[in-house]
This record gives C-alpha cells, structure tokens and sequence, in this order.
C-alpha cells in the first residue's frame, strides 16, 4: 500500500485549505485513512478518520471539530481529502495520512501500519 499526500501550503489565517490523500496498490474495502500532523518542535497527533466503505466516522479531534472535514473520495480515485477551513497558526504542521486494515480507529499513531509522505501546512497570522 502507497500513500501520496499533496494540498499542502501557505495561507492566511482564517483561510482554508484541501488536503488529499491517494491510496495505491489494493483496494481498500475495510481501510480505516486517518490524518495525523506534527507541529513544529512537537509530538505527531492525531487529526481525524474515516473508515474507507462503510460506516465509520469521520471522527475529530477536539482541536479541529467544527473546521476540518474529512471526506471519501469517488470509488475509483482511492483517495480522502481533508477540507480545513478557519485555520489558526496552531494549525502549522506537517500533515501525514496513514491507513491500517484493520478495525477500529484508534487516534494512536502507533495503531498505523501504512503511512504517506508529509505535506507542510504553514499558516500565518
């Protein structure tokens, strides 16, 4: 399983931005994709998910409930994008998709067995 990630970029506070996360090499029926970020100097965190078919999610965390959205991409793309709006300087990271195969949706890093390259997020205030 690869996973490329792209949207990255500079912006305003208060602006938005759109985060994709492209999935290759198997179908991903029962995929749980999740976004983590790593802000600078700090630990990676967990952002949100969503189950790839089914029901499942998407699930926030607190820090982003209200202006991130996670949502699945057309069957055929494989891909979720993460549609972030209202962003603050806090939200200035390194922004990582990952996928286990696996249930659950664990906000542990760990738990994530398939990871994407990072994309920079730099917001200014």
């Amino acid at each position: 399983v690869q996973l490329q990630a792209s949207g990255g970029g500079l912006v305003q506070a208060g602006g938005s931005l759109r985060l994709s996360c492209a999935a290759s090499g198997r179908t991903f029926g029962s995929y749980f994709m999740a976004w983590f970020r790593q802000p600078p100097g700090k630990d990676r965190e967990f952002v949100a998910s969503i189950r790839w078919n089914g029901a499942g999610g998407p699930y926030y965390a607190d820090s982003v409930k209200g202006r991130f959205a996670l949502v699945r991409g057309s069957a055929r793309s494989n891909a979720v994008h993460l549609q972030m709006n209202s962003l603050k300087s806090e939200d200035t990271a390194v922004y990582y998709c990952a996928a286990r195969n696996v249930p659950g949706a664990p906000t542990s890093e760990a738990e994530y067995a398939y990871w994407g390259q990072g994309t920079l997020v730099t917001v200014s205030s």
